[in-house]
């Protein structure tokens, strides 16, 4: 029945980097995670290619020393399909096909997906994916939380593993970041129903000074093998219940007269079982390998993880969780055995609450209250105010009528309305980009969704090869149908968060880039030397990441504070055709100085940059246009 399911689905290479091999684990560690999530789904759905960065890799060392029942094969940077050799590993791709999936969650998504889909018996994988299946969905530049998982925990991992002894002395911060986030409140969608359990939970156990336990913590069989003796909390029983398919009992369920009347703010809040709250999600799946390399480095050297025990309490956790031990074995992971730690010292909980949040002090200015007019006072004051460049070819426009149905975006659910100001929109992005491409760019659509900008460009400029790069599976899977409908070969997609693409080209198109995004998209053409072409979008989504700051220019960050620069992003989203026509105007020369603030940080870095209005202006509400 395997071979028959396995048969049916079309093979994919998945590609994994390989920098050498330490203790039981490979290295980097996404490969290590990788594995250990295809060996957890038991899925042989994929032909697996070893990439190693260096030069010399001695096959039979690398083989031998998996130890698990994956068959792996080598191969170089060289040899990688072209599509991949843009992107950084892990990466999927179909045979002979131009569809890439790049980057670990991306990857580790798709791997559960593939897995549920060749045999629907396995509903505890596609459980990984979580509520609304969106574990780790949200990209690391926008979530701190995937940030934490997918980049931070890894790299500081592997920083400890091979720093100096006197430098590993201390624990990472972003260790300690993982520490905090578990004695964080959990909350989950129906946590309202589990507090007011928990609640009665707490009541029953001061009054009879036993736990109210669901049926299944007396019950033998699976249960005895997750643990020895009773559940000691509500949370557990719930999460471990699930995992058993199992449901919690009645007795839990009825709710007191007293349970009922009591307020939602006075209900006690729900702790960690998980990482991510109550159930086993593939952020367990990500944080284990790494996590389980920091513990056995830190024993070797003698460490007291006393100052860890929620971290230390999770691991152990997990390791009842059926399959996982069987997972790690094959993955030669030799797991460890604490005693359960309760409690830290006073002094090192004192030092955890020391690790600063991160961006906590754009925590303080979360509340942006006022209106606008004082801030851009502040800047005509300066001798600023929003200025736009004339349009170069205000009259241009493809002739739709004689194109196929499929490059046009009517083809997609759009009402007629939508689709011709749509149109509207593509022939200002087209038009730029005709003014600089030459034959054989490399155009990369950023942010592409269906890919209403990238098709275009592909079937007018033949001798262009265009690449899409979109986060969301079933936007990217309707451009590649409407790509194949119109037999383009000059047309590439690539799944992937824009970080994990690194290959060169020499223009960047985006059309409604969200928020922050606008700024990653300027940055990666910036980079690569390319010129860009971008139409920004959703402004009252921008805030400080990681990697980007506001306000981005020089001459903006001497005047304006990030508090008063972010009152001009929430009023540039106030241009709606339904607004009163002044509150419209003064949205518009929000959007202009926000634009112009980008403009001129990019002008810092050698570009020069115009700030155009679409034509016509009522084509959309954002309806700005970068050309650099």
């Amino acid at each position: 029945l395997r071979r028959k399911m396995k048969d049916s689905v079309a093979e994919e290479h998945l590609y994994l980097g390989f920098s050498h091999q330490y203790r039981d684990s490979i290295f980097p560690l996404h490969t290590s995670i990788s594995l250990f999530l295809l060996s957890y789904c038991d899925c042989k759905l994929f032909k697996i290619f070893l990439v190693p960065t260096g030069e010399n890799v001695d096959d039979q060392f690398v083989t031998k020393n998996l130890l698990g029942d994956l068959e792996v094969h080598l191969i170089s940077r060289c040899q990688l399909p072209v599509v991949v050799q843009s992107c950084c590993l892990p990466a999927v791709v179909v045979k002979d096909g131009k569809f890439c999936r790049a980057g670990l969650s991306v990857v580790l998504r798709h791997i559960i997906q593939k897995t549920y889909e060749a045999d629907p018996s396995k509903k505890d994988v596609l459980e990984l994916l979580g509520f609304k299946k969106t574990c780790l969905k949200a990209c690391a530049e926008v979530s701190q939380w995937t940030r934490l998982c997918e980049i931070s925990i890894p790299l500081a991992v592997e920083g400890f593993l091979t720093a100096s002894p006197e430098h590993c002395q201390t624990i990472p911060p972003d260790i300690l970041q993982l520490e905090r986030k578990l004695g964080e409140p959990v909350r989950v969608h129906n946590d309202d129903k589990i507090r007011r359990q928990k609640l009665q939970q707490q009541k029953a156990s001061a009054k009879d000074a036993v736990p109210v336990l669901g049926k299944e913590a007396t019950e033998e069989g699976r249960t005895a093998e997750m643990h020895e003796h009773p559940l000691p909390s509500l949370e557990l029983s719930i999460a471990f219940s699930k995992l058993l398919v199992q449901e919690v009992s009645d007795a839990v369920n009825r709710e007191a007269p007293c349970i009922r009347r009591t307020k939602t703010s006075d209900l006690p809040l729900l702790d960690h079982v998980f990482a991510e709250g109550l159930y086993f999600t593939l952020a367990d799946i990500v944080l284990l390998p790494c996590i389980h390399q920091f513990l056995v480095s830190s024993k070797k050297q003698g460490k007291n993880l006393v100052n860890l025990p929620l971290i230390s309490n999770w691991y152990q956790r997990v390791q009842k969780v059926p399959g996982v031990k069987k997972a790690a074995g094959k993955c030669n992971m030799e797991l460890l055995q604490f005693p359960e730690l309760m409690s830290a010292p006073e002094k090192e909980l004192q030092d955890l609450s020391s690790v600063p949040h991160e961006l906590e002090e754009e925590d303080e200015d979360s509340q942006f209250i006022g209106g606008p007019r004082p801030t851009m006072t502040k800047l005509m004051e300066n001798g600023i105010e929003a200025k736009f460049s004339p349009h170069p070819c205000p009259n241009w426009t493809l002739d739709w009528t004689n194109l196929p149905s499929a490059v046009s975006p009517g083809e997609g659910k759009m009402s007629r309305d939508r689709a011709l100001r749509k149109q509207q929109q593509l022939n200002n992005l087209v038009a730029a980009v005709t003014k600089l491409a030459k034959p054989g760019d490399v155009i990369v659509d950023f942010c592409s969704g269906g890919g209403h900008v990238g098709i275009v460009l592909a079937h007018m400029m033949p001798s262009c090869q265009v690449v899409l790069i979109e986060n969301k599976e079933l936007s990217l899977m309707r451009a590649k149908d409407r790509s194949d409908e119109l037999g383009l070969n000059n047309i590439w997609f690539i799944q992937a968060n824009l970080d994990y693409f690194n290959g060169t080209f020499n223009i960047g198109v985006a059309l409604h880039a969200c928020g922050v995004a606008t700024d990653m998209v300027i940055e990666h053409c910036i980079k690569a030397g390319a010129a860009f072409v971008i139409s920004p979008c959703c402004y009252g989504f921008i805030q400080n990441t990681v990697k980007f700051k506001y306000p981005r220019s020089r001459k903006f960050k001497e005047i304006l504070s990030y508090k008063e620069h972010m009152i001009l992003c929430r009023f540039a989203d106030q241009t709606a055709v339904q607004l009163p026509p002044e509150r419209r105007i003064i949205g518009k020369q929000c959007m202009g100085l926000v634009d112009l603030d980008r403009a001129w940080a990019a002008e810092e870095r050698n570009y020069t940059v115009q700030v155009i209005s679409m034509e016509p202006e009522s084509c959309s509400p954002k309806n700005n246009m970068f050309v650099g």
